[in-house]
């Protein structure tokens, strides 16, 4: 059994015991008295049967016994259901949005978050929606879940009087990919929290590296995915080898290093990627080492930083469904998505026959039944809610994905 770390949920565990013990004592009684019988009542201490006629203390004993069993089990399981049901008066409320197949978790702020942070001894309301299918709310170790329903709004709440990580799952099979609805309930002390609500905490070095390629201008050229049209691609740029061109016009595979990017950085036409010109202008000493330092562990890294649209994508769940590698999931892969032809049919069944530019993508994201591609269900929920940098965004990401056969 997971660790309690909810006081209000006490009585749950303490109603489990309680029926636990009842169902082994009855279990253990019923087979002892069983036993009894046989070995008292066998034919060879009883060769004439007795008839009885009937009894009424028996009969009431197991009328009235059961009785006050199960009223005290209803009522063992009714004072701890409502301990966790009356919700204190100026509880935190945070937004619980589940969808097929990720969470979303929204503060009062607007501050929207894939983890559940909460801050220690500290009442939380959860308010419970739905987008699309029914989910549940599950968390073991609060012994609280509580069902998604579409259409209607429900509520919980938690209170944590300990500091840690906790497991969050969807317990209600909702889909294909059910088992990736799991993310973290973390409880962290006030001061964390208000630190991370605020959204002061120190970025990461893959969101520095990625703030310097942005602030540098780099994705002016440059792509983060397969697409390369005004200069070589940065994507996975530490796993793959490039045949490049040295001073003397000999070519050269090499797999690059910090070594290569700080020289492509510092002087980009002392060695050309084979197939591109010297356009990229020197930066020199315009970025300090430091910089370049991160910059190059960012990128030899993969550059899982991604922009702001991948960041929007991936939190909303778009990556739960669609993949961004070619292959076809529950939807598309987005990967050559934009400007591809698409097929499939209206909200009113009518054929349809286009190419996938802004409007079709747009449509896609706020009202997908209207335009259903062939060979897939009308089953994503409408992202109607987004506002409208939002669905640019995300419209720019998809955009940014090369072709299927760039790959």
């Amino acid at each position: 059994m997971y660790p309690q770390i909810f006081t209000a949920a006490k009585g749950v565990d303490q109603a489990f015991l309680i029926i636990l013990g009842f169902a082994l004592f009855i279990l253990v009684a019923v087979t002892v008295t069983m036993l009894y019988f046989l070995w008292r009542y066998h034919w060879t201490r009883n060769p004439q049967p007795t008839d009885i006629k009937g009894s009424v203390t028996l009969e009431i004993l197991w009328t009235v016994l059961p009785t006050l069993i199960v009223l005290g089990l209803f009522w063992t399981g009714w004072t701890s259901f409502k301990a966790m049901r009356n919700i204190p008066e100026g509880a935190m409320t945070v937004g619980v949005e589940g969808r097929m197949w990720s969470w979303r978790f929204t503060y009062d702020n607007g501050k929207t978050a894939k983890e559940l942070v909460i801050p220690v001894d500290t009442p939380v309301k959860l308010a419970l929606t739905t987008r699309d299918v029914i989910h549940s709310f599950y968390v073991p170790a609060m012994r609280v879940k509580w069902d998604l329903v579409p259409g209607m709004d429900t509520k919980a709440w938690i209170q944590s009087d300990t500091v840690g990580d906790y497991d969050i799952f969807c317990a209600e099979y909702c889909g294909l990919k059910h088992a990736d609805m799991i993310t973290i309930l973390r409880v962290v002390e006030k001061d964390e929290f208000d630190t991370w609500l605020k959204g002061k905490e120190e970025p990461a070095e893959e969101e520095l590296g990625m703030s310097l390629l942005e602030e540098f201008g780099c994705f002016e050229c440059h792509s983060m995915d397969l697409s390369a049209e005004s200069a070589p691609s940065l994507l996975d740029l530490g796993n793959r080898e490039e045949t490049v061109v040295l001073p003397d016009g000999t070519e050269k595979k090499i797999r690059p290093d910090e070594a290569y990017i700080r020289q492509s950085v510092r002087d980009p036409g002392a060695v050309l990627v084979k197939g591109w010109d010297d356009m990229m202008p020197a930066y020199g000493d315009e970025l300090s080492d430091a910089q370049l330092g991160i910059m190059a562990a960012y990128l030899l890294k993969g550059g899982q930083g991604k922009d702001k649209g991948a960041a929007l994508a991936d939190e909303l769940g778009c990556l739960g469904c669609h993949t961004t590698d070619g292959t076809d999931d529950v939807g598309p892969t987005l990967l050559g998505l934009y400007g591809s032809e698409r097929k499939g049919k209206t909200a009113d069944g009518k054929p349809y026959d286009l190419k996938a530019d802004d409007g079709y993508i747009r449509r896609a994201i706020t009202t997908p039944s209207a335009d259903v591609p062939d060979g897939y269900d009308d089953q994503m929920p409408a992202f109607d809610d987004l506002d409208e940098g939002s669905v640019n965004q995300l419209i720019g990401y998809i955009k940014s994905l090369g072709k299927k056969d760039a790959e």
